[in-house]
């Protein structure tokens, strides 16, 4: 499906999106808790501070859009680390083919108990 990519651009590039992802899951995070819910949740978005900045409704959709990149980015990130990472543990086989069948062997002749002396 997807050639295999030379190793020595996976072992500089897979670290570089792992910390990206980190940071847009951390980004993602501290976006969703600062919306406003309707149960209240923290809604630190929504607080008329900083010299009335936006409006109650320009703030939510600016978060709204930001939530939605940063989703955007999470997935992409999540994706293009799982397809560069494929093999990358095992070799690759293909997980439909038929595996080899065990050979039947003989059951093990129990081993004779030594006997005690004194």
């Amino acid at each position: 499906m997807f050639p295999a990519p030379a190793t020595h651009v996976l072992s500089t590039l897979i670290p570089v999106l792992h910390v990206a992802f980190v940071f847009v899951t951390l980004a993602m995070i501290g976006v969703v808790l600062i919306q406003r819910s309707e149960g209240g949740g923290l809604g630190i978005g929504s607080t008329q501070g900083m010299g009335s900045f936006m409006s109650g409704r320009g703030t939510a959709n600016l978060l709204t859009r930001t939530t939605a990149i940063l989703a955007f980015a999470f997935f992409s990130l999540s994706l293009a680390l799982a397809v560069l990472s494929r093999g990358a543990a095992a070799p690759q086989r293909d997980i439909l083919a038929p595996t080899a069948k065990p050979t039947a062997t003989a059951p093990l002749k129990p081993a004779v108990p030594v006997v005690p002396t004194k």
